[in-house]
C-alpha cells in the first residue's frame, strides 16, 4: 500500500503542491486583510460617533474629554485595552483626519493610520499615505520612512508638487533626484560606530541587508550584480554594486569610498 501512495504522489506534479499552497496562503491573506479593513472601519466609526456626540456639548473641549473618559470606563473592561482613553481620543483624531470613509484605503491598517493621523501637514501625511499603500510598506516600513524624514529629504532637491505628483501617479519621475534620497540613512546594516570601515565591509552589509537597502534607494529599483566587470573606451573596472530602475530605465552604478563614522 505504501509503496502504491509513493508511486501516486511521484505521478502529481509539483505545479500542482503549488497551487493548492498558493490557495491556502491567498485565502490566509485575505483573511488577515478583511480582519484589518474591519478594524479600520470599526475604529472611523468609533471617532465619527464621539465627535458627532461632543459636538452636542457647549464647552467641547472640556465636554470632549469628560465624554472619552468616561466612555472608556464604560466600554474598556469589557472590550480590552483597545478601547482605552488614548485610544479612543485616536479614533476621534482619525475621524477628524479622514472624515470620509469612502477614502480610507484597504491596503492600510489601523497601525499604518495611526502613525499617519500624528502627521499634522495635510501633504507631507498625503504623501506617506500614498507610498505606503503604492509600495506595499509594512507598518514598520511606514514608521522607519516617517522617523527618517524620507518626505523632507526629497524636498531638499525637488519641489512639493513634483514629489506629490510621482506619488500620485500622475506623473513618471524624470530625473534621479526626484526617486533617490540625498542623504541616505543606512541605520539598518547595523554597523558599529568606528573611526574608518573598509569598502568590503560597507558592501558586504548592504548585501546581507539588500531588501531594506532597495527601500532606501527609492521606487522602482532591482538588484542586477556585485563586483561587475564593466568596459569603458578600453579600460576595465569593477562596480563596487550595479541595480536597475526601471521608472527612470536605467541602471544605477555605485561605487563605495572609504566610509568615516559620524
Amino acid at each position: 500500500m505504501s509503496e502504491l501512495i509513493k508511486k501516486e504522489n511521484t505521478d502529481v506534479s509539483s505545479a500542482f503542491f503549488d497551487d493548492i499552497k498558493g490557495i491556502i496562503t491567498d485565502a490566509q491573506k485575505s483573511a488577515v486583510r478583511s480582519v484589518d479593513v474591519q478594524r479600520v472601519l470599526m475604529y472611523w466609526r468609533l471617532g465619527e460617533r464621539i465627535f458627532v456626540e461632543e459636538q452636542r456639548g457647549e464647552d467641547r473641549a472640556t465636554y470632549g474629554t469628560y465624554l472619552v473618559k468616561n466612555l472608556a470606563h464604560v466600554i474598556e473592561p469589557e472590550f480590552g485595552s483597545g478601547f482605552s482613553v488614548r485610544q479612543l481620543e485616536l479614533c476621534r483624531q482619525f475621524y477628524r483626519r479622514y472624515p470620509i470613509a469612502n477614502a480610507l484605503r484597504s491596503q492600510l491598517n489601523w497601525m499604518q493610520y495611526r502613525l499617519l493621523i500624528r502627521i499634522d501637514d495635510d501633504y507631507k501625511r498625503e504623501y506617506y499615505e500614498l507610498e505606503a499603500s503604492n509600495n506595499a510598506w509594512t507598518g514598520r516600513e511606514l514608521e522607519r520612512q516617517i522617523n527618517s524624514s524620507l518626505y523632507e529629504r526629497l524636498l531638499l532637491s525637488n519641489d512639493k508638487e513634483a514629489v506629490l505628483a510621482v506619488a500620485r501617479k500622475q506623473r513618471m519621475p524624470e530625473h534621479p533626484t526626484e526617486i533617490i534620497k540625498d542623504p541616505m540613512m543606512l541605520e539598518f546594516l547595523g554597523l558599529k560606530r568606528e573611526a574608518t570601515y573598509y569598502e568590503k565591509d560597507l558592501e558586504s552589509a548592504i548585501i546581507s541587508h539588500l531588501s531594506e537597502f532597495l527601500l532606501e534607494l527609492g521606487n522602482g529599483f532591482s538588484f542586477v550584480a556585485r563586483q561587475k566587470r564593466l568596459l569603458l573606451e578600453d579600460d576595465e573596472f569593477f562596480a563596487d554594486l550595479v541595480f536597475y530602475n526601471r521608472l527612470l530605465r536605467c541602471f544605477v552604478v555605485i561605487e563605495i569610498s572609504t566610509i568615516f563614522a559620524f
